[in-house]
């Protein structure tokens, strides 16, 4: 032993022993029963079931899954337990597959009645990323075959060393038992120098300057005892100026989100460490399960789906921080409106017995879309120009008409044009015995030469500007002769150039002057 480590013992009072409780890869202990359980529990990590059975007897089973806040699942991260069905090799006669969630209708504690038979099943995790989480157990014939043979038992030790190979303030044992005559690991017991004998629940970390020996044995459910292991090593100060806090790593995470957290869109994962002591050397992470990689810029994931970012840092002195993880989901892209709106057009009326609407025909126009949403709706009477549909149209004017109808949706998708065609009848009423029947329309001795058509109910063109009423002034006037040729062309009666022709010629006369 050099001197500098005697002198840095000396004076150096026993510290306690600190057990630090963290997930533990040994099966817990099983009782003894008739209809034997068999459990799988999970937490956050992606990577590995937190605890799973490696062997059984054949006949009834329940299967007890949970992935829950109990058994460490605090981001709730959902996860599978699925028995392989089909890779050669293994029994294919057990149909499970169930998920578990923290936050689910069972708190993410589920459990399966099963019939197992003799041989090896596979199971695994089927969320993508999730890969590695995957294992099997073997299946014995049960008590005709008694176990005789004691389980193997392990230790491992882990902790940052010094150049002489010491432990630089703790280190760390897991213990690990496997049971390979068919009953199954049922406890594992672990002391330290020679206390006393304690289940062993979670890897020990020794923190108490000096020598040490942790002795470890494991039991299997037909009563069989491994022989004692142990692991010896020594635990030493760090130096005054030494630096043996490990880097605190963080990372923040930034893009578009829904009411529900989901992001929208790629997500960037941007990653920092601080070491107040020797420096950050490096910062790692791990995207779904893949490979350890450096940090150098941040981190774009745009797949959709559930993600796992696991990250890291060391520090100059080749402390490690502990492994952090953050857990995101991206939604699915919306898919782009390539669907143009349904547009239909229905025309009501009185009709007579040869199908003729009588006095006039009302056409309403209807168009939906299920996606982008309706974004305008056009309609032209009898091939005139496409016009802003905002209310049913009425159309008097007798004789044939067509009216044309289209639609066009926010995303830009134009409906096809469609068309309905009826005939107006007039309704032998006339509202105008003394009608102007001149052929054309003449305003203060100006011909229009737009057709003095009959509207539909006796009055002609000319009858409904009245020349000869009382105006109070020209402008008056004016402004009646386009009321009224504007209501004439959403009938049918004008098109949109004539009435234009009568409201100039209104305007150049001297009517209310």
């Amino acid at each position: 032993m050099s001197v500098r480590k005697t002198l840095r013992r000396a004076g150096v009072a026993l510290a306690g022993l600190l057990l630090v409780l963290a997930p533990s890869l040994a099966p817990p202990a099983y009782a003894l029963q008739a209809a034997q359980t068999l459990t799988w529990t999970a937490d956050g990590d992606i990577t590995r079931y937190k605890t799973a059975p490696t062997t059984a007897v054949a006949g009834e089973t329940t299967i007890v899954f949970e992935n829950s806040v109990a058994t460490g699942n605090t981001v709730g991260m959902p996860h599978t337990l699925t028995f392989d069905t089909s890779t050669p090799g293994y029994n294919h006669d057990v149909a499970l597959n169930i998920l578990a969630n923290p936050f689910d209708a069972n708190n993410g504690r589920h459990t399966a009645t099963v019939t197992l038979t003799p041989g090896t099943y596979r199971y695994l995790c089927t969320i993508p990323g999730h890969g590695t989480m995957a294992g099997e157990f073997t299946v014995t014939d049960g008590p005709g075959d008694p176990d005789t043979a004691p389980p193997t038992v392990t230790g491992t030790l882990s902790g940052t060393r010094d150049a002489d190979g010491d432990y630089v303030g703790s280190a760390t044992v897991t213990v690990t038992a496997a049971d390979t005559g068919g009953s199954g690991v049922g406890t594992i017991e672990y002391q330290v120098d020679d206390t006393s004998w304690t289940a062993y629940t979670a890897p020990v970390a020794v923190t108490a300057l000096g020598d040490h020996s942790v002795q470890f044995r494991a039991t299997d459910r037909a009563g069989n005892t491994s022989a004692t292991g142990s692991v010896q090593f020594t635990v030493v100060a760090p130096e005054p100026d030494e630096d043996v806090t490990p880097p605190v790593a963080t990372v923040q995470l930034a893009g578009e989100r829904d009411g529900t957290g989901t992001y929208t869109g790629p997500v960037t994962a941007t990653l920092s460490a601080t070491d107040d002591d020797s420096g950050v050397a490096t910062i790692e992470y791990q995207l779904d399960g893949g490979a350890w990689t450096a940090y150098t810029a941040p981190v774009v994931v745009s797949a959709a789906g559930m993600h796992m970012l696991h990250y890291r840092a060391t520090d100059t002195a080749g402390n490690r921080s502990a492994e952090q993880m953050s857990h995101f989901t991206i939604a699915e892209p919306e898919q782009p409106d390539t669907t143009a709106p349904a547009v239909t057009a229905a025309v009501t009326g009185t009709r007579n017995p040869d199908g003729g609407y009588v006095g006039g025909a009302t056409v309403t126009v209807t168009a939906t879309d299920g996606e982008s949403g309706v974004a305008t709706t056009e309609y032209r009477l009898d091939g005139g120009a496409w016009t802003t549909y905002t209310a049913p149209v009425r159309v008097t004017a007798p004789g044939a008409h067509t009216v044309g109808f289209r639609a066009t949706d926010n995303a830009g998708n134009a409906a096809t044009a469609g068309t309905v065609t009826f005939t107006v009848v007039a309704d032998g009423t006339d509202a105008c015995p003394d009608s102007d029947p001149r052929d054309t329309v003449v305003i203060d001795g100006d011909d229009t030469r737009v057709p003095n058509r009959d509207t539909g109910d006796g009055c002609t063109v000319s009858d409904l500007i009245a020349e000869r009423a009382a105006y109070p002034n020209h402008a008056a006037f004016v402004r009646h002769v386009e009321a009224v040729t504007s209501g004439l062309v959403t009938a049918g009666t004008l098109t949109t150039r004539q009435a234009g022709t009568i409201v100039r010629a209104a305007a150049r006369s001297s009517i209310g002057s």
